[in-house]
């Protein structure tokens, strides 16, 4: 029958273990270690994607470094353990990369210790360990959690104390590359995002906020990009926005005053932005009905109708030029027919009661239009770059705004 070990007679009931325990608990260590990770990957399943990621293999040297420097440090007392400070804050600094408090890390530390301290009471059965001893290990290897869990605060907290400067200064510099696109190098964005802990997405979502913007950057996610301090202030937002992100906006921007870009693939980032802030524009000038929150997509037609003003000057002149020497005030008359015969293709009846004029006026006007633009009305595609013209100067008008 193997030996009773006992703790050493310090007069504390707790002493300190026994330099000889170190050799009985090294054998165990490889199969420990497997028993911790299935219980921990069990209990947290960010831990098991991580482990089957691209950081799987160092992840599992610190657990093992972890655990083998308890054993050293029970064979000799005063051992050095560098390589394990250096881990355990390496851990502390990726759970503030990744977004997260330190309770999981913390939770995953101390289920590993009661799965050691499980295993340390079958090992004692078999060895015969005293009950004292087995106080002694439990209360030696909690307080080792606890020095565990110090290290790793310490590197969570070295990254929280730069994340207030440094680290938002280095996302605004992501976001500031993804809205450049393709000329900047995709190894640029990749090392910001490594610095960061910030994935990169295959769709984004822009969104434009008229300033001077009172954005509440902590009631924002935390994977979106924000530059509060830009003359055009905007967010980056991952995906598409739907509800959750919706309402993350509101406590966002508070007071509103924001237009949501399209989604749209990551390297196209600018033109959502850029359409957004059109739509702030148009918001400005009295086109589009202004809201706390207005979405692109509900004014597509209008964007592209309004996107190049210089362009429908050049288009209004040459689609109006049969009506051109026509007196002004005739002329109004005769586009607004126009515009209302090409929204509705109605009867005389139904344009009079638009128009506020009598039937016949219609059919008068209609007949003055098909003699002044002849096959201008008839043939498709003039009769489609007529429309776009008019529709287009109707919008443009809500601003106060004419064409030459």
């Amino acid at each position: 029958m193997p030996r009773l070990i006992q703790p050493l007679d310090t007069g504390d009931p707790l002493g300190p273990l026994p330099q000889e325990f170190a050799a009985i608990m090294r054998p165990e260590l490889p199969s420990l270690i497997k028993e911790i990770g299935v219980e921990v990957t069990r209990a947290y399943p960010e831990y098991a994607r991580l482990l089957g990621g691209p950081n799987g293999q160092a992840i599992r040297v610190g657990v093992e470094q972890s655990l083998a420097a308890f054993v050293d440090l029970v064979a000799e007392p005063t051992s050095a353990t560098p390589l394990r400070d250096d881990i355990c804050r390496r851990f502390g600094r990726f759970e503030a990369y990744e977004g997260r408090t330190m309770e999981t890390l913390q939770g995953a530390y101390r289920l590993g210790a009661r799965v050691a301290l499980r295993r340390a009471k079958k090992v004692g059965r078999r060895y015969n360990f005293s009950p004292s001893l087995m106080l002694s290990f439990a209360d030696a290897l909690f307080a080792y959690v606890d020095e565990l869990e110090a290290l790793s605060r310490e590197g969570f907290l070295e990254v929280q104390s730069r994340s207030g400067e440094q680290s938002e200064t280095m996302r605004r510099q992501l976001l500031h590359l993804v809205l450049a696109g393709r000329p900047v190098p995709r190894s640029a964005i990749a090392e910001l995002c490594e610095q960061t802990g910030w994935t990169l997405p295959e769709q984004v979502t822009l969104v434009a906020v008229r300033a001077p913007a009172g954005l509440d950057r902590i009631s924002a996610d935390h994977d979106v990009l924000i530059d509060p301090g830009d003359p055009q202030p905007h967010l980056l937002i991952p995906g598409p926005v739907d509800e959750a992100r919706r309402e993350m906006l509101d406590r966002t921007i508070p007071g509103g005053g924001a237009a949501i870009g399209l989604t749209v693939p990551t390297a196209r980032a600018s033109d959502s932005i850029r359409w957004a802030r059109r739509v702030l524009e148009l918001v400005d000038t009295g086109v589009i009905e202004d809201a706390p929150f207005i979405r692109c997509e509900d004014h597509l037609i209008t964007l592209w109708l309004l996107s190049d003003p210089a362009l429908l000057d050049q288009l209004a002149t040459r689609e109006l030029a049969p009506v051109s020497a026509i007196s002004t005030t005739r002329r109004e008359r005769l586009i607004e027919t126009l515009r209302i015969w090409l929204d509705t293709r109605g009867t005389a009846a139904q344009m009079g009661e638009l128009l506020d004029v009598h039937p016949q006026t219609v059919r008068y006007r209609m007949r003055s239009l098909e003699a002044i633009f002849g096959a201008q009305l008839t043939d498709p595609e003039s009769r489609f770059s007529t429309e776009a013209v008019l529709r287009a100067m109707q919008l443009r008008a809500r601003s106060g705004k004419t064409l030459n």
